[in-house]
């Protein structure tokens, strides 16, 4: 099958754009984005991104996007459910995901892309994840820090990922991919983008034991 429609995981971060434009460069068509959102339908589930900072990343990158609200417990089954609707809707047979080289994650999105009737694509799987964050840069991705862990804390919130930064986080013991959830990004531009994405962090903010930002996308 030449150019197979494909939707992507979309996390608003650096590792869902990146394994997008690999996917693009494997010639899969990028048909719609897929993000799941808290039970308010207002951030997402995982990295805390307004609904609107979304829509924005998606209008610039000319994609659709389908968001569905869920609760940790139903995500399996809501995330399922959308799978097989946008099958259905975008005449999609495969979705590519960000993850790097845990097996955890690559089983359940195996299992729930199987169940949906659809394939899994991983283009960053068992790279080396520092030579993946220098290949993000060097793309042309500029991604900020918008939610991290008690280790980096609330000083980390809202900076850009540079070789500076990367570098700081190697000196506190943090995978400079954040593979392991340690941290979370936006991606404020990259080459699929017909225009920059601006945001304001307003508030940074403790829940539980993780730091968030409270964004708001710039009129």
């Amino acid at each position: 099958m030449n150019n197979p429609n494909t939707l992507c995981s979309w996390s608003g971060g650096k590792d869902s754009c990146f394994a997008l434009m690999r996917a693009i460069e494997m010639e899969y068509a990028p048909a719609v984005l897929l993000n799941v959102l808290n039970e308010e339908g207002k951030i997402s589930r995982s990295h805390g991104i307004p609904s609107g900072i979304l829509k924005a990343q998606a209008g610039a990158a000319g994609l659709p996007i389908h968001m569905v609200s869920s609760s940790w417990q139903d995500y399996e089954k809501n995330f399922t459910g959308a799978l097989a609707s946008l099958k259905q809707e975008f005449n999609v047979s495969h979705a590519v995901f960000g993850d790097i080289d845990l097996q955890p994650h690559r089983d359940w999105e195996e299992k729930v892309c199987a169940n949906a009737g659809i394939t899994a694509v991983l283009p960053l799987w068992q790279q080396d994840r520092k030579e993946l964050v220098m290949q993000m840069l060097n793309s042309g991705i500029e991604t900020m820090i918008v939610s991290c862990n008690m280790v980096m804390g609330e000083r980390f919130l809202g900076k850009m990922i540079t070789p500076s930064t990367i570098q700081e986080l190697e000196s506190v013991g943090v995978d400079v991919c954040g593979e392991n959830g340690e941290f979370h990004t936006l991606v404020l531009n990259c080459p699929l983008f017909s225009k920059r994405i601006e945001v304001d962090v307003q508030q940074k903010l403790q829940h539980e034991n993780y730091w968030f930002t409270a964004l708001a996308l710039r009129p």
